[in-house]
């Protein structure tokens, strides 16, 4: 089957269990009154558009940093613009055009190709450390309440899956040997749902460390650092919409939504940021503590959340094709970008 081909019809699979799960969880919750919604969406005030923006600026820098922190020559202008326009591409086409994109900024900035897929590829990593691991955060705070803790499957299996990336990529930073045999090994695991060979996963792996080792030691605990900054910007605006539209903190406390946002946010897995499927998760979550009164308004404060979630990092990475290409010379035309294939690595 073409890749490109497949990629399309994972995100389209994966999109349809986002719609049939968020539709079961509103379902749950119930009907949605959107006249209130409406009435919810007037208490909005001008000054707090550009708020949020100024947070969103801050906040996609801090998702962009770790870049500057594992390849030589990135600096943290340039990782942010590459993350930005990767964003883009990758959201308006299926891999590999977004790994294309960044082989070619990496080129016009003198940056060696192979280290920057390979910092690239750490970074993602380092994300996913994150992303899976958040629940973390949130079932802490709801520990540090007093709150009853309701642990899922869901929970479990995604701090699950953290740890064992934690794990993985600390055994392939300590040795060739360690780097190969995970390398090895996760190759056949694969092998048995699609063609791949397990010793080009294993000379992979090695070659990997080999490009990224020299900074991962400073630069891991710093990209962490700077991962969970993003996620407190992230529920800073998901609580600050809630009460820029009428959740006030003595029906719903600050606590509760940013639980309920962390323990949802592994659901960011999913095509478009987890459209849907974390809205309705801390939607859910903000209801079952301030009751029905407050489930309109908290719909009302996911809808302006995505705007800017999903909405400014695709702007921004407009606004980055065009500091790239002004800077660099470029002339590469945006058909050109998304018809672009990444060379082998």
């Amino acid at each position: 089957m073409n890749p490109r081909l497949r990629a399309w019809l994972v995100r389209g699979g994966l999109l349809v269990v986002a719609v049939v799960a968020t539709v079961a969880i509103v379902r749950m919750i119930g009907a949605v009154d959107w006249t209130t919604v409406g009435h919810a969406l007037r208490h909005l005030d001008w000054w707090q558009f550009p708020l949020l923006a100024l947070l969103l600026v801050v906040r996609q820098s801090f998702n962009s940093m770790p870049l500057a922190f594992y390849v030589a020559g990135v600096t943290p202008y340039r990782a942010v613009i590459n993350d930005q326009v990767a964003f883009l591409i990758g959201t308006a086409v299926p891999p590999p055009a977004d790994v294309a994109m960044r082989v070619a900024m990496f080129s016009s900035w003198g940056v060696p190709v192979a280290a920057g897929l390979a910092g690239a590829m750490l970074h993602k990593l380092t994300f996913w450390i994150v992303r899976f691991g958040a629940p973390v955060v949130g079932i802490a705070i709801l520990v540090a309440r007093g709150d009853h803790l309701g642990l899922s499957l869901f929970d479990l299996v995604s701090i699950g899956i953290a740890l064992a990336i934690l794990v993985g990529l600390l055994l392939i930073m300590r040795s060739d040997g360690l780097a190969s045999g995970i390398g090895r090994s996760g190759g056949r695991v694969v092998r048995r749902f699609r063609s791949v060979d397990p010793e080009g996963w294993a000379v992979a792996c090695v070659r990997f460390r080999a490009d990224v080792s020299a900074r991962f030691r400073s630069g891991f605990p710093r990209s962490i650092v700077m991962l969970l900054c993003m996620l407190v910007i992230d529920s800073t605006m998901v609580t600050l919409c809630m009460r820029f539209v009428g959740v006030p903190s003595s029906a719903v406390a600050t606590a509760s939504i940013v639980a309920g946002f962390a323990i949802a946010y592994p659901l960011s897995v999913f095509p478009f940021n987890g459209i849907g499927l974390i809205d309705a998760a801390v939607i859910g979550a903000v209801t079952l503590a301030g009751g029905h009164a407050v489930e309109a308004p908290a719909v009302a404060a996911m809808l302006v959340w995505r705007v800017f979630d999903l909405g400014g990092p695709m702007a921004f990475g407009a606004v980055s094709v065009l500091l790239w290409r002004r800077t660099t010379g470029s002339r590469m035309s945006l058909r050109q970008m998304l018809r672009s294939k990444a060379p082998a690595h």
